[in-house]
């Protein structure tokens, strides 16, 4: 399954572009393929300005146990079923076709 992972990369002042350059190409070929990476620049003048970079994962056996524990221990299905679940409602929600009205 398929997960949103995010990783915050700091930008300090004093960062030259050939390191910062450096370092995202460091990033980029680590990445796993097809993990659909995205670059922004959050921030402002007062609390200083970050990269963030977010990219899909595959979850680890670690992470499903523990999701799966915690799912079962509090009783609410899995996401899966969740969406199953609501997709199955919408298909049951009964469509009246609006009238249009005639161009003015």
């Amino acid at each position: 399954m398929p997960r949103r992972v995010k990783d915050y990369i700091d930008i300090s002042e004093f960062t030259s572009l050939d390191t910062l350059i450096r370092y995202l190409e460091t990033i980029r070929d680590n990445l796993p393929a097809d993990c659909g990476a995205e670059l922004k620049i959050r921030g402002d003048e007062i609390f200083g300005k970050r990269l963030t970079i977010t990219y899909f994962r595959e979850m680890t056996a670690e992470e499903m146990d523990l999701e799966a524990r915690y799912a079962a221990a509090t009783g609410e299905p899995r996401e899966e079923a969740r969406l199953a679940e609501l997709q199955s409602k919408l298909d049951e929600m009964p469509y009246r076709k609006r009238k249009t009205s005639a161009p003015r």
